[in-house]
Formats: structure tokens, C-alpha cells, sequence
């Protein structure tokens, strides 16, 4: 197990304030420094802002670029590797129309856009403007790569330290610890004798590794007066097959991720992992992210994992569509379209959803996909299977969806 991130939350102010991001950037090395020595490795720094418009200081859209370079450039500085914009909001029209600017003149800088939460609805207008910023993302470089850095929010509060989700929501700045675990579960599935083992054994493992997580991050959170926010301690993979969650599901019974009997083995783990205990922020949950892990990149190209597969999952554990390799003639109907599956299902069920999609310039569905890129596995281009809306959907209204009433 690793930890994949340690995350740093701050207004850093505009202009940008140099002592408060200073401040921030020495209590995320010095998280990373006690992680190391309590024999974690930790693969990047990482800083969210709140939503510019939220900040203590509104940042205009059309300074959103300068504002990105110069804070892009702050934290390089100071010895921190990634950085996070908080999410455009649903109406900020000219928000949205800045998001591929930015991703366009920086190279570090993780954007995203809200689309749908429990205090306005699902936006069918966020929903669409979200889809036209996937496609301008799309054509920034040839192999579609910058969607990398883009994420479409569905019902996600701030303080996770997942990227490009993370977001601060003001208030005294904080830490945050994520993790990338898949392998904890590939060990447990393959240790257990039967399920009630397997549950026991991964609970345990992920309580003991969180009671160190939890120590350090609180511990560095008070030597620099910030608050910790928790760990999301979700399932993240790697695309390798020792640290797959496919491998995990696969290894569980399922006869390939994506046939049936899938869903019941992620339901399991997911249930497992809500159990444990430790100081929680974010997702906590199972990462399908399709390019990221290395089965279920090799289930994509075999035709075995799709798009709808990844709904569903999302029903159950799963954290959303995640660097998902699409056509690259799709359209922003189409795109739109899967957005508003997605953010019904995140409010619905009131879980936390994120829309990572990846359109690839030039190709197909079932064309071969192949990034020079060390987190990327090979797969192929998933049909979407997605036609644009139309009629009442296709207006610039909110649906309103709850979860269900208590019975």
C-alpha cells in the first residue's frame, strides 16, 4: 500500500499570498518525511483551492488563467508537485468557457466543474457545459491526454484528496491523506478461506494502516495549525496486476470483471471498507478508473467491461467513470447525456461521483488505446452507447432528485 497523495486545502488569496501557501507546502513535506519514516511511500504533494468564485477574494473568469500560471508556478517553488482549482459552479457560465484556457497554459493545474448537489439539483445546463469543456479538452493534444486534469462533480463535498476532485470550501486551512490500496485487497482475497474471513482479515489491515495515517496526519495538522480533515482510504489501483482491484474481483470468483457476479464481489469489499473505522474525508470507496488498472483496461479491449458496467457499479461502490477512453467523434449531446445518468445516480443514491471521460482524437470504439504514460495501461476505445437527449432534457432547467424517503 501507498499513499497516493497528501493534500494541503487553502484560499491562497488573490493576489496570491505567499505566507499562508508557504505554510501549507512545509506541513505537506513534513507529512510526507514522518509517512516515510513510518514506511509509507508517498507519490506526490498535492494543493486545492476553494471554487474561485468562492474565494475570500473572487477570482474573474478572465484572470482565471493568470490565476492558475502564477499559483502553478508558487507551488513548483515550494516543492509541491500538483495542483487543484476548486470546481466551476453550476451558472458561471464564462467559468466554464475559461476551464480549457487553463488546462491549455498550465501543466500541473487539475480542474473541474459541479454539475449536480443536493442543495440546487441536478443542472442540465452545468451537465452540457461540462460535456463542451470534455470536448475542447479533447482537441488540446493529439492522443486526448489533457482530459487527464478534468473532472465533471456530481453531489462531491469538499476535503477529498483525490484529484481532480479535490476542492476547498474556506474556513482555516487543512490536510488531507489518500491512499492507493488496491493491493490490500488483492492480498486479503487471496489469504481468505471464506468470505467472513476475507471480510475480517481486510478490515483489520485497513484499520491498522489508517491508525498510522491518522497519527501522523494529525500530528503534522497541529504543528502547523491546520485541521485534519481524515483519510480516504479508498480501493485506488495501479495498473499492474498485483495491484489491480480487478485482480481482487477476479480472484474473488468473478469469471472476468464485467460478467456477472462482478457487482455481488465489489459490493462485498465496498461493505467491507464502509466498515472500518478510522477519521474519514471523501470517497471511500472502490476507483475504477479503466486506464489506471491493468485488468480492467484488458476487460475494456476484450469487450467485457463497459460503459453501462461502470453505471452500475457506481450504484454500488464505485466512485464514478473514471479516465474512460471514448470515440473522439462522440458529441456533446452524448457526452451530456452519460452526465446526467451519472449525476441521477449521485444524488438518488447520495453518494459522491466524479466523470473523468477521455475522448480520443481519431478513434473508434474498440480502436486499440496506448499512452506514453507510466499510469496508463493499454485498452481500447469503449463504445458509449449514448445517444443526446432531447425534449425536456435538453433545456437549461434542474431536476430535482432526493434520495428515498425513510420508511
Amino acid at each position: 500500500m501507498k499513499v497516493r497523495a497528501v493534500t494541503g486545502f487553502l484560499d491562497p488569496g488573490w493576489p496570491v499570498e505567499a505566507k499562508d501557501l508557504k505554510n501549507v507546502a512545509d506541513a505537506l513535506k513534513a507529512a510526507r518525511a514522518a509517512l516515510r519514516e513510518a514506511g509509507y511511500e508517498v507519490q506526490s504533494l498535492r494543493l486545492a483551492t476553494p471554487p474561485p468564485a468562492e474565494m475570500e477574494n473572487p477570482v474573474p473568469p478572465n484572470e482565471r488563467q493568470e490565476f492558475a500560471r502564477q499559483l502553478e508556478a508558487e507551488i513548483f517553488a515550494l516543492g509541491v508537485d500538483y495542483l487543484a482549482l476548486g470546481p466551476v459552479l453550476p451558472g458561471d457560465v464564462a467559468g466554464f468557457e475559461a476551464l480549457p484556457k487553463i488546462l491549455e497554459g498550465t501543466e500541473a493545474v487539475f480542474c473541474s466543474a459541479l454539475f449536480a448537489d443536493h442543495s440546487l439539483g441536478l443542472s442540465l445546463q452545468a451537465a452540457r457545459a461540462a460535456a463542451g469543456v470534455i470536448l475542447a479538452a479533447s482537441a488540446l493534444q493529439a492522443d486526448g491526454f489533457a482530459n487527464l486534469r478534468f473532472a465533471a462533480l456530481a453531489n462531491v463535498a469538499p476535503g477529498s484528496p483525490f484529484f481532480p476532485a479535490a476542492y476547498h470550501r474556506g474556513g482555516q486551512p487543512a490536510l488531507a491523506l489518500a491512499t492507493e490500496a488496491a493491493d490490500l485487497a488483492v492480498s486479503a482475497v487471496r489469504g481468505a478461506k471464506s468470505p467472513q474471513s476475507l471480510a475480517r482479515l481486510l478490515q483489520e489491515t485497513i484499520e491498522g494502516h489508517a491508525g498510522v495515517l491518522a497519527r501522523v496526519g494529525q500530528s503534522v495538522a497541529a504543528d502547523f495549525d491546520l485541521r485534519f480533515l481524515g483519510i480516504d482510504f479508498s480501493l485506488a489501483p495501479y495498473p499492474e496486476a498485483q495491484r489491480s482491484l480487478g485482480t481482487a474481483l477476479e480472484a474473488f470468483g468473478t469469471q472476468a470483471l464485467g460478467l456477472a457476479g462482478s457487482f455481488a464481489a465489489a459490493a462485498f469489499l465496498a461493505d467491507t471498507l464502509g466498515r472500518a473505522q478510522y477519521p474519514k474525508v471523501g470517497f471511500n470507496g472502490l476507483f475504477f478508473p479503466v486506464l489506471e488498472d491493468a485488468v480492467l483496461a484488458e476487460r475494456a479491449a476484450q469487450g467485457k467491461l463497459q460503459l453501462t458496467d461502470l453505471l452500475l457499479l457506481s450504484t454500488l461502490c464505485g466512485t464514478g467513470l473514471d479516465t474512460v477512453p471514448l470515440p473522439g467523434d462522440i458529441s456533446q449531446g452524448q457526452i451530456a447525456a452519460i452526465l446526467l445518468d451519472l449525476g441521477a445516480i449521485a444524488l438518488r443514491h447520495n453518494k459522491p461521483l466524479t466523470a473523468r471521460l477521455m475522448p480520443i482524437p481519431g478513434r473508434k470504439a474498440g480502436d486499440p488505446v496506448r499512452f506514453d504514460f507510466p499510469y496508463f495501461a493499454d485498452s481500447a476505445v469503449l463504445d458509449p452507447r449514448a445517444g443526446s437527449v432531447s425534449g425536456l432534457l435538453e433545456g437549461g432547467g434542474l431536476l430535482d432528485i432526493a434520495p428515498p424517503a425513510p420508511e
